[in-house]
């Protein structure tokens, strides 16, 4: 079945239709890892936006049920240059063109990848819609430049968990040495694992609960998770944020950084066409240390705010424009960092931030 991807510019591209049929609206925006398309697919973080894999051959392992990264599809939808058919991989439970279907995603493939990649790091991500229903570039374009974007709107409220929950792994037989509340704005289930792995119990609490909830509850640190879209459309959690910020150590993960750089008083900012992919380098300031990692955001804290701050510092930056990657405050046990230590997908550079959370928190005991 035909479709057409169109961008709000009047870019558009044709392609044949993958997953269901239909039409669907986001930010289309690009993510250049190799592998781990499931993950993607499955991370709460791509709510609002179509994706864009830069890599050409997508689904040539298949899928598992042991890669997914929510019980959703929170994508708007999915581009690819060419969709495999046959699932080559002894892990393998399915293959993706059937997940896609199943999830009701709208895809296209046979999209120039390539270009549209470089159309968005010259223009910058824009609003666009995949569609096998209207197959006039002028019109899709047109209904795709009326739709909402991401800038101030709350797509957290649309991820994030109905009520708490305890986060548990079957093969931990003991209990953990600490108690976690983990802060839902969109949580990929690899940080829990992470969390649990590294000897927690974990408490998943919606992003909307009070600050004096989560303090009632079993709670030795405090975990701001990764999430969808402007941290700014999220006041409610700023705000609860701000009253954590004396009462527990405080780990920040990508729109968890965001909210705790506002929340200390600091700002943010759209970024052109964001950072998508497993292979960001991100330099550590304090050792020198450049790591590679796994990045998945549209918008970053102001770096120049930090300027005069004495109680703030610049932890992590991002070696390919210099933005912020990582704050510490630096009399209270709070850190933050842009990126995702847990990766899934990406390299594992970065889990030592798990442990630097235990430590802060058996500090503070």
């Amino acid at each position: 079945m035909k479709a057409l991807l169109a961008l709000e510019d009047g870019t558009h591209y044709f392609g044949t239709s993958i997953g269901v049929p239909g039409e669907t609206f986001g930010e289309v925006v690009f993510n250049t890892s190799m592998t781990g398309y499931q993950e993607i697919l499955t991370d709460p973080s791509y709510k609002g936006q179509i994706v864009t894999m830069t890599y050409p051959l997508i689904g040539n392992y298949g899928v598992n049920l042991a890669d997914l990264e929510s019980s959703q599809l929170p994508v708007e939808g999915f581009v690819v240059r060419e969709l495999s058919r046959m699932a080559s991989s002894h892990r393998a439970q399915g293959d993706l063109p059937e997940f896609l279907q199943t999830h009701k995603v709208v895809g296209i493939e046979g999209v120039d990848t390539r270009a549209l990649t470089i159309h968005i790091r010259a223009f910058g991500a824009m609003k666009g819609a995949i569609s096998t229903l209207d197959l006039d570039p002028r019109s899709l374009a047109e209904r795709a430049k009326a739709t909402p974007g991401l800038i101030g709107r709350d797509l957290v409220k649309e991820v994030t968990c109905p009520s708490k929950y305890q986060w548990l792994e079957q093969e931990r037989a003991a209990a953990g040495r600490f108690n976690i509340v983990a802060y839902d704005f969109g949580v990929k289930q690899n940080i829990l694992r992470k969390l649990v792995s590294s000897g927690c119990n974990v408490t998943v609490v919606p992003a909307s609960t009070p600050a004096e909830d989560a303090l009632k509850l079993p709670c030795d640190g405090i975990l701001l998770s990764n999430g969808p879209g402007d941290p700014a459309g999220v006041p409610y959690a700023i705000e609860t944020v701000r009253k954590l910020l004396d009462k527990k150590p405080i780990f920040g993960i990508c729109l968890g950084h965001q909210i705790l750089g506002l929340a200390l008083g600091m700002k943010t900012f759209k970024l052109k066409f964001g950072h998508r992919g497993a292979n960001q380098p991100v330099k550590d300031l304090a050792s020198g240390k450049v790591e590679i990692t796994a990045q998945n955001h549209g918008f970053a804290v102001v770096r120049e705010e930090l300027a005069g701050r004495e109680d703030l510092e610049l932890t992590h930056i991002n070696l390919n424009d210099q933005t912020v990657e990582g704050l510490r405050h630096k009399s209270l046990p709070i850190f933050s960092v842009q990126y995702h230590p847990e990766a899934s997908p990406g390299p594992h550079d970065a889990d030592y931030m798990f442990r630097r959370f235990l430590q802060a928190i058996e500090k503070g005991r």
